[in-house]
């Protein structure tokens, strides 16, 4: 008995399969060892269609950082611009990103393996950096409210932004203790640390009787 033929996808409609295709693809295996052959594979096309809505490997994986870069952006910068208390602003940033990483562990894991944290350039690193810009403002004003020097925020910003990037991708895998847990222990290092700040810290080694 002939099978009924599938319905035609749309256009749009074909771009968002690839899209969700190369995502899993690009989770599991990595930019270079990914394939076009295989993304094709996976969504039942021929090579020349992902060609013609993407351009390439490069195209579809561009689409795709840009989209987890977005929703992660999107997710950080929201904890971060609601007025609270800064305790609270600590931990809303820290479970923006830990629930970002149970909710969408293909996209974080594209993000950290092509484009990890301790590296210098890529768009991963240029949305901590806007991140970090934010923090920096929060901070600044902090600062100056408790008699500490504001021009050192810009450092304190890119500690705190580190801190929890470096957390969640140690916790994409480790997945212990409960995310809730794990954003608590990140807000007592970093608002006790704030908390506990000296205007004019220095290191013991140096110190001279």
């Amino acid at each position: 008995m002939k099978q009924p033929a599938r319905p035609r996808m749309s256009g749009r409609e074909r771009r968002e399969q690839l899209v969700s295709v190369a995502r899993s693809v690009f989770a599991e295996k990595g930019f270079e060892p990914a394939s076009v052959e295989e993304i094709a594979a996976r969504a039942e096309v021929s090579k020349p269609v992902v060609y013609e809505h993407f351009g390439g490997k490069e195209g579809i994986y561009a689409v795709v950082v840009d989209r987890e870069v977005q929703e992660l952006s999107r997710r950080l910068t929201a904890a971060l611009t609601v007025r609270d208390h800064p305790k609270r602003i600590v931990e809303r940033t820290a479970l923006a990103l830990l629930d970002y990483v149970e909710e969408n562990e293909d996209g974080f894991r594209i993000l950290v393996r092509d484009s990890p944290v301790a590296q210098a350039t890529g768009p991963f690193s240029s949305m901590l950096g806007d991140v970090a810009g934010t923090v920096e403002a929060l901070l600044a004003a902090e600062f100056e409210a408790h008699d500490l020097d504001p021009a050192t925020a810009a450092l304190y910003a890119q500690m705190m932004v580190g801190m929890i990037a470096f957390t969640g991708q140690w916790w994409l895998e480790a997945r212990e203790p409960d995310k809730a847990v794990v954003a608590a222990h990140l807000t007592n290092l970093g608002w006790n640390g704030l908390r506990g700040m000296e205007r004019a810290p220095r290191l013991m080694t140096l110190d001279v009787e």
